[in-house]
Parts: C-alpha cells; sequence; structure tokens
C-alpha cells in the first residue's frame, strides 16, 4: 500500500529548480535588452569591426542588408489593403509629421537656448547643441520603430507608411531647418556656413531608401499577394517578426561602433556625457507622452462645450504607431545628411556634433523596449474593455428583444380576450 502510494504520488520539484527556471524565463523575456548590452560591449572593445567603412562594411552589409530583411518582413506580413487604407489616413500623417518635423525642433530649440543663457561657461560643449538642433529636424528612424509597432500589438502598416513618408521628406526638410534654427551667434557659425554639397547626399539617401526599404517591401507585397495563404503560414511557423527584432541589435552594433571609433564620445566632457545621456532619455519619454496624449486627447481636456470640435480618440492600434514614430530619429539618414551639410568642418568637430544623433537613436530602443511592455498591456486590456462592452450590448439587446416579445404576446392576449 505504501509502495504504491509513494508511486503514485508526483516527485516533488526542488526548489532551486523552481527558481531556476523562473531566472531563465526572465532572461529570455529580455533577450533584447541583454543583447543590446553584449552589442554596445562588442562595439566599445572592437569598434573597427562594424564601424562605417569597418571590417563588415556595415555601410552595405546592415545598413542595406539588415534593414532589406526587416521591410522584406513587413512586406511579407502586412495585408495590402491595411496598407493601402493607411496611405489615405491623413490624420495620422499629419499628427506624426507635425510632432517630427515641427514640435521636437520646437521643443530642442526652446532648450538650447535656455542651456545657452544658463551656461556661459561652457560646460555643456556646443557642438552636442549644434548636433541636438540637428538631431530633431531628421526624420524618424526607418526600422526600429516598425518592429517595436508590431511587438506592442500595433498597427505595423501604419509605422510603415509614416517611415516612407518622413524619409521621402527628410532630406528635402531636415538640411534647410536645421541652418535656420542654427543660433545667430559667433560660437555657432562653423555650422551655420558649413558649405557642404548635398546632392551626393540626396543619391545615397534615396539610393538606401530604394533598395533597403521599397525593394523588399514590393517583393515582400507581391509574394504575398501570390501565395497569400502559404505566406501567412509560413510566418506563424518560422516565426519572422523574431528576425526582424534581432535584426536591431546589428544596426545598434553598427551605431555604436561608429560612435566609438571617432574617440568623440570618450573625449568630450563629463558634463556634456551626463546631460546628453539623461537628457535623452527624458526627451524621449516625454515625447512618448505628447504623442499618446495627442492621439487620444483625454477627457478632462475637452469641456463639454469643447467635446464635438475635439478630435476623436485614435484607435488604440494607431496610437501605438505614433508613440513610436513621433519620438524616434534617424542615423540612416541623419549620419550621411551630416557629414554631408558639414563636409569643409575638421572631422573631429563632426564627430562630436553627430554625438547626440549616435546616442539619442541606440537610447530610443532601449527606452522603447520597455514600452513595448507597456503598450502591449494596455493594448491587452483595451481590447478586454471593448469585448466587456459589447458583451453587456448584446445582453441588453437580447433582453430588449424579449422584453418587445413578451410586450407583443400580452397585447395579441389582450386582443383576443376581448374579441
Amino acid at each position: 500500500m505504501t509502495g504504491s502510494v509513494n508511486a503514485d504520488t508526483p516527485a516533488r520539484i526542488p526548489r532551486w529548480q523552481t527558481v531556476g527556471t523562473r531566472v531563465i524565463m526572465l532572461i529570455l523575456r529580455q533577450w533584447l535588452l541583454i543583447g543590446m548590452g553584449v552589442v554596445c560591449a562588442l562595439a566599445y572593445f572592437f569598434p573597427n569591426v562594424a564601424k562605417h567603412g569597418g571590417i563588415i562594411k556595415s555601410e552595405y552589409s546592415v545598413m542595406y542588408g539588415v534593414i532589406a530583411i526587416i521591410f522584406l518582413v513587413s512586406g511579407l506580413s502586412i495585408p495590402r489593403q491595411k496598407l493601402f487604407m493607411q496611405l489615405l489616413n491623413w490624420r495620422l500623417h499629419l499628427v506624426v509629421q507635425i510632432i517630427s518635423f515641427l514640435f521636437i525642433p520646437a521643443l530642442v530649440l526652446a532648450v538650447v537656448h535656455i542651456i545657452l543663457a544658463c551656461d556661459p561657461s561652457r560646460h555643456i560643449d556646443r557642438a552636442v547643441l549644434a548636433g541636438y538642433i540637428f538631431t530633431a529636424c531628421i526624420p524618424t528612424t526607418i526600422a526600429s520603430n516598425v518592429v517595436m509597432t508590431r511587438a506592442a500589438g500595433g498597427d505595423d502598416a501604419a509605422a510603415l507608411v509614416e517611415v516612407l513618408l518622413a524619409n521621402i521628406l527628410g532630406p528635402f526638410v531636415t538640411a534647410a531647418w536645421t541652418v535656420a534654427l542654427i543660433p545667430k551667434t559667433a560660437e555657432f557659425d562653423v555650422w551655420r556656413y558649413g558649405g557642404g554639397s548635398l546632392s551626393s547626399m540626396y543619391k545615397d539617401v534615396f539610393q538606401q531608401l530604394g533598395l533597403s526599404v521599397l525593394l523588399p517591401l514590393f517583393v515582400g507585397q507581391l509574394v504575398r499577394w501570390t501565395w497569400p495563404d502559404q505566406t501567412s503560414s509560413v510566418i506563424q511557423k518560422t516565426k519572422l517578426p523574431k528576425l526582424a527584432s534581432a535584426c536591431m541589435l546589428l544596426l545598434i552594433w553598427t551605431t555604436f561602433s561608429s560612435c566609438f571609433a571617432t574617440g568623440a564620445l570618450q573625449t568630450l566632457s563629463v558634463p556634456s556625457v551626463i546631460f546628453v545621456v539623461f537628457f535623452n532619455i527624458g526627451l524621449y519619454i516625454a515625447l512618448t507622452g505628447v504623442c499618446f496624449f495627442t492621439s487620444r486627447p483625454p477627457k478632462f481636456l475637452s469641456p463639454q462645450s469643447w467635446s464635438k470640435a475635439m478630435p476623436k480618440s485614435m484607435p488604440p492600434e494607431e496610437t501605438i504607431a505614433v508613440c513610436f514614430c513621433g519620438p524616434a530619429k534617424s542615423t540612416a539618414l541623419g549620419i550621411p545628411l551630416l557629414y554631408a551639410m558639414w563636409a569643409p568642418i575638421d572631422l573631429y568637430t563632426k564627430a562630436k556634433t553627430s554625438v547626440p544623433v549616435l546616442l539619442y537613436t541606440t537610447e530610443q530602443i532601449c527606452v522603447a523596449h520597455f514600452f513595448v511592455q507597456l503598450f502591449r498591456r494596455w493594448h491587452a486590456r483595451i481590447i478586454e474593455k471593448e469585448d466587456v462592452e459589447q458583451g453587456h450590448q448584446h445582453e441588453d439587446e437580447q433582453q430588449m428583444t424579449g422584453t418587445s416579445m413578451e410586450s407583443r404576446g400580452i397585447l395579441v392576449g389582450d386582443g383576443h380576450e376581448r374579441n
């Protein structure tokens, strides 16, 4: 009897195994964040491997090959009806592009002038301030916001359309807008009269946009149109969107390698480095909040008399896309444009000016990784709330139908009695 009882009783799992399993699962869930730390360390110790013009020729292998993989996956995953619908979504275009090209430059310019007024001793390097004005004027990043939007359960078609629109406008808007906003003081003359030629930059930027974004997107859509069921099945079985997330690690590796290879980050003053690191985090969080409340205006901000004039809240999926596209900035366009605009300036000054671009675009991915978790939970709660409301509405309709049937029966019964 004792033996049979012991045989039927399941063996207790040791506590250390349970704790170990939880730790492993936590690590697996945070694989992207851990991967960021690994590639940053590799970039620091071996910057010549993945820098621009380095051993792996990252300007081609990563900036073309890796980004092409990301947009091929997007082309295979997004239904064409969804893509065309977002192309006509004018409110989405206005919100994202106004925040990206107008609101952010205005905010950053105000901060720069505050620093100039409060820092006569020049503790913050003026190259960093010029770099921030430039960073504020460049368009949204090409790849990471599409990947993050998809991971958070947002509308990746909306993110993709905004990426294309912003990076087509960017080469024409950024250069003139940056020069117009540079402070009119002698210490910024070197950036205001850079004198670089942009013709080669335009060629390189649109070549990259065509080969690494538009062509893979078209190929992916063509495959999806031709074999829709088979494509959906392959995507579900192979988890291709995970591959797109892994590709972001290569983008971060390349960005940090170029930053460390120039030596600009290491030679900046300590106050400048501290300011850049923490200002980037605060700026990205604040801009995400602006994007969220612009997409879904809170009810307490719209009095009853204004409620009809206030724009309606965007769907949660589009809101997530706006929150990842609006605050983001692109090194793919930013770095080539910076070096083309200020070609006559010495390499060291250009490298220091590029630090805000390089660090902001890297930190935005790190911070966005946490926003993915928050938006995923928020989206799930919204969907659950809508399902509950629809269920209550369905129950109310059934009760009303039953009540009306009963009232009809009473009326019919009364009619018979009267007859």
